[in-house]
């Protein structure tokens, strides 16, 4: 036992380990290991360099001051709290208060008592935050110093931007990125804030294209794959040169995987490859079911997934209420009745008292899909 750090197990010696090559070029050399956050499967180690690192995150703290003090709930073994919130604060002189989880009480605290300017985070956290207000009876939540409100991570709905924004009088800017991205692709700039979900226009030097099926390219305002260019994009997953390939051409393309659209030069990401939904030949993009449901004012958040049928899909829906909440099921499918086209609109909606999440907040699809599976089989 060693005071301060408990007990260690320690192992044999392996004398035929190999270290790692480092590289020549200080700005291609590997400087952190991290894990994507596994929400549509098993996490990937993403190998990530200074170059990627430092033009992501200086590019991110642009608008940051000395003055400023980010509150970092997000861990720093993720890429958001690492690059976003970590790196690019310290590369502004900033302070970074490190808070070990999410509690909406201490984030309303540290808004009071200790003089926080900047919070990033999911929406799950600012979803928790509105929950918390109204379990607590807080006529108003405070704005203390707050100046800049971001949000990245999953999609943004409209009705979350506009009751955080009504909350604190400050927009809630959105943006777009992704681990093997270091993470920065796009974001809404703070001196042209936007009332949608638009993720913004795409940061300096990064190049992107959509792509159709075949490899076509797709027409302006069309959906398509986003692949992406540029100085962040990482070295590869660590030792899955099959995955990396997968992923990175040989052009330096990397395939994010996310459904999107441009509009002029802003941004719209519609969802993910992996979750869109085929039903009876319709395509349903998760995010706008979502978005719906999350308007009704009894919903705290949703995730919907597919669920394989024979010759077709069913869109399943999983819902957390506020607590006390009296809302069926039934009510939620009259509120997306009256809000969506019937290929859109769940064949069953299952309330859950807490949905499965990662520790930024994301939440964990895969073990939904799994569990409506179970369901399915259950009945036969």
């Amino acid at each position: 036992m060693l005071r301060g750090l408990g007990t260690l197990g320690v192992g044999p010696l392996n004398r035929d380990t190999v270290p790692e090559p480092v590289e020549t070029d200080r700005s291609r050399q590997v400087a952190a290991l991290l894990y994507t956050s596994g929400t549509t499967g098993n996490p990937k180690g993403v190998v990530l360099t200074h170059r990627n690192l430092l033009f992501s995150a200086k590019v991110v703290g642009a608008q940051r001051e000395p003055t400023d003090k980010a509150y970092c709930v997000l861990p720093i073994s993720h890429i958001v709290g690492y690059s976003n919130i970590l790196i690019a604060s310290l590369m502004a002189g900033a302070t970074v208060q490190l808070v070990p989880r999410f509690d909406p009480a201490a984030l309303v605290s540290a808004i009071v008592n200790d003089g926080i300017t900047l919070i990033f985070g999911v929406p799950a956290m600012y979803q928790r935050l509105l929950e918390y207000k109204a379990v607590a009876g807080i006529e108003e939540l405070p704005r203390g110093k707050l100046r800049r409100l971001a949000v990245a991570g999953a999609p943004l709905d409209v009705t979350l931007k506009s009751k955080i924004e009504a909350e604190f009088g400050l927009p809630l800017g959105n943006g777009y990125g992704i681990t093997e991205c270091a993470p920065g692709i796009a974001v809404v700039h703070a001196e042209t804030p936007r009332n949608d979900d638009a993720v913004g226009s795409l940061i300096t030097g990064i190049e992107a294209r959509l792509v159709g099926p075949g490899g076509r390219a797709v027409a302006p305002g069309e959906v398509g794959e986003l692949h992406v260019r540029g100085p962040n994009i990482m070295r590869g997953y660590y030792r899955a040169p099959e995955a990396t390939a997968a992923v990175i051409d040989a052009d330096g393309w990397f395939n994010t995987g996310d459904l999107a659209r441009f509009e002029d030069d802003i941004l719209y990401i519609v969802g993910r490859t992996k979750e869109l939904i085929i039903r009876s030949g319709f395509n349903v993009y998760p995010p706008e079911v979502e978005a719906v449901l999350n308007e009704h004012p009894a919903v705290v958040q949703s995730a919907v997934i597919g669920r394989p049928v024979p010759g077709n899909e069913e869109v399943v829906a999983y819902v957390q209420l506020l607590p006390g909440s009296i809302a069926t099921p039934a009510d939620l499918m009259a509120h997306a009745a009256r809000l969506l086209a019937p290929y859109k609109r769940p064949f069953e909606i299952i309330v859950l008292d807490t949905l499965p999440a990662a520790s930024t907040g994301k939440i964990l699809k895969h073990r939904l899909a799994d569990a409506a599976r179970d369901r399915a089989i259950e009945r036969v």
